[in-house]
């Protein structure tokens, strides 16, 4: 593989995130003929297709590996920018892409943000997503941190864990009295009365609700084959979604610290008080040394430390 030079690595970062050669050329004040030679030498370099000619423009699956690598050089530049006291980007403020899903987000992500230094000149560009799938993210050089429930590693990245959000499943008292007549809280529900209850989910990406019935049907000594779910909402906002679940639409799994008011003043119910659903989320940041990125990941795990459950606290609750 050729060395690949920072002019091409800068083209090829400003095609993919403009979507044509052509708005790519307009960004970096060339002709479009210019950046099309630059493409070519970089993939010349590689030996391979980096770039699907579409509308917009993909980068393939080596392109990815070449756009995460012009990312962070960008990345190092500004940073060394910053730290000779230079501008960064003509702005003074370096914007830093972090995927998040939407319950860290609307629980203690945006609260580890609101704590980082002052000066620390950086603008948050966050990129929504769940929890399973923002390793993504990370692998095509989209984002340079996420928020992910994946312990393993992405290339090119380090990991470490952050703590276990824990969810409770809850519901409205007139939605109970529908639907599960009779259900005081402090048990277990009826998995085939439940699952034939109208449910919440947040996306089609959403499989909380559904592990948990599952847990419930194996835990059920009943041999019967478990029927087809009965009709959920699709919510695509945190808050929103709570509240829907608030107003008696449907059932659902909800962070116990965005519930816990709620249950304390009866305003909700607990399906399976002693049937916490735990979900491990994990830090993962390019490997690159930057100290913005060492500052923004020493704030997000302090922050997650005080809102999130460590492992050794889920351990003994479940030996108690």
């Amino acid at each position: 593989m050729g060395r690949f030079s920072s002019e091409q690595l800068h083209t090829f970062a400003a095609v993919v995130s403009e979507g044509t050669l052509e708005a790519a050329a307009r960004r970096l004040h060339v002709t479009a003929s210019a950046v099309s030679q630059r493409l070519k030498a970089l993939e010349d370099g590689a030996g391979q297709v980096l770039l699907r000619r579409s509308n917009p423009v993909e980068a393939t699956p080596a392109g990815e590996v070449v756009l995460r690598l012009a990312r962070q050089m960008a990345q190092l530049e500004e940073d060394a920018g910053r730290e000779l006291g230079l501008a960064v980007g003509g702005s003074g403020h370096h914007a830093l892409p972090i995927a998040v899903n939407a319950d860290s987000l609307a629980v203690w992500f945006l609260r580890a943000l609101a704590r980082m230094p002052a000066g620390l000149d950086v603008a948050f560009d966050l990129r929504r997503d769940d929890e399973q799938h923002s390793a993504g993210l990370l692998r095509s050089g989209d984002v340079m941190a996420a928020v992910t429930a994946t312990p393993e590693a992405v290339q090119g990245c380090r990991v470490e864990a952050l703590g276990i959000m824990r969810y409770r499943a809850v519901a409205a008292p007139d939605f109970l009295e529908r639907w599960l007549p009779g259900f005081g809280d402090g048990g277990l529900p009826d998995p085939f009365l439940l699952n034939a209850a109208p449910g919440v989910d947040f996306d089609r990406k959403d499989t909380y609700q559904d592990a948990f019935l599952g847990s419930l049907f194996k835990k059920s000594r009943s041999r019967a084959e478990r029927p087809a779910r009965g009709p959920r909402h699709y919510v695509p906002a945190s808050q929103d979604f709570f509240d829907a679940v608030r107003l008696g639409l449907g059932w659902a799994l909800v962070p116990e610290i965005q519930s816990r008011p709620e249950l304390d003043a009866g305003r909700l119910v607990q399906l399976a008080p002693d049937r916490p659903f735990d979900v491990p989320l994990y830090w993962q940041r390019w490997r690159t040394s930057s100290s913005l990125l060492d500052t923004v990941s020493e704030v997000v795990r302090a922050t997650a430390a005080e809102y999130l459950f460590g492992p050794e606290t889920v351990a003994k609750a479940r030996r108690g």
